[in-house]
């Protein structure tokens, strides 16, 4: 968990850069190697999708990447074998999403030991319910590993202090109504939501779902802490796949996406505080 916090506190002039990729999308290695060219770009936290075939949380984008890699063999225990391979490499926080049924299937206990040991530091799980994720995030915590929630623009503000709350890592504000994918616009309450989460919890706000364009991504950094893209990111690779394109103009196109976003997180003018208490 620490390396998680100081993900977000050594930014002081922008907002941490959290993009998601999917594990194994369109291969293991091919996957491995998206994972260090968005770090070499410098992102502070790294997502590490385990693809699922019933995931209730994404769009198509996301949907037709994990199909890609459980076509190529995927299996859960990959995740913790790119972490292990990751964690020597980087100092950033490495967090681990899934949903709550292969976790269950795996074993509560092994699978967070395991993801202890591979050096991740947290947990998304987007379809556990925040009223019954006391036993998971009791296991989690024996491990080490923070269970991230995440709070929508329809929860109410009891809702929200409750989790929050008990808030692990990071608070994960999901920006729009519905499944991952880019979005025209974000919701219009999504300022409110985030310093609504800020109210009840001292660990960092990020916010994440349709976030998808440079501007879009500098005006959130002017209000949150993080800020995490992965369809738009994941659409370029499936694009390139179905392309053929080579994996030197592919890697470049993750790189130079990566990078761009990166620049559009700087702060400025009133925004240029860090937002961390």
């Amino acid at each position: 968990m620490e390396r998680l916090e100081r993900a977000f506190r050594k930014r002081v002039d922008r907002a941490a850069f959290i993009p998601f990729l999917n594990t194994g999308d369109p291969s293991f290695d091919r996957s491995l190697a998206f994972f260090r060219a968005v770090l070499r770009a410098g992102a502070d936290i790294l997502e590490i999708g385990a693809p699922y075939s019933d995931p209730l949380a994404d769009g198509p984008v996301i949907q037709a990447s994990a199909l890609r890699s459980l076509q190529a063999g995927f299996r859960l225990p990959q995740v913790f074998e790119a972490a292990s391979a990751l964690r020597p490499e980087t100092d950033a926080g490495l967090v681990l999403f899934t949903y709550i049924n292969p976790v269950l299937q795996y074993g509560l206990e092994r699978f967070f030991s395991d993801a202890r040991t591979a050096g991740a530091d947290g947990v998304v799980i987007p379809d556990l319910p925040f009223e019954e994720s006391d036993p998971v995030r009791a296991v989690a915590d024996s491990h080490g590993i923070a269970l991230i929630p995440l709070v929508a623009p329809t929860s109410g503000e009891d809702r929200i202090a409750g989790i929050c709350r008990q808030a692990r890592g990071f608070v994960y504000c999901v920006s729009s109504l519905g499944v991952t994918g880019e979005r025209a616009r974000m919701s219009a309450r999504l300022q409110e939501l985030v310093q609504t989460a800020r109210r009840y919890t001292e660990v960092p706000v990020a916010v994440g779902f349709g976030v998808s364009r440079p501007d879009q991504a500098h005006e959130i950094a002017g209000f949150a802490d993080g800020v995490i893209v992965g369809s738009a990111i994941v659409r370029r690779i499936g694009e390139a796949v179905a392309a053929g394109r080579g994996d030197e103009a592919l890697l470049a196109s993750v790189s130079g996406f990566a990078g761009a976003l990166i620049e559009a997180l700087h702060r400025t003018g009133a925004a240029a505080t860090p937002t961390l208490r």
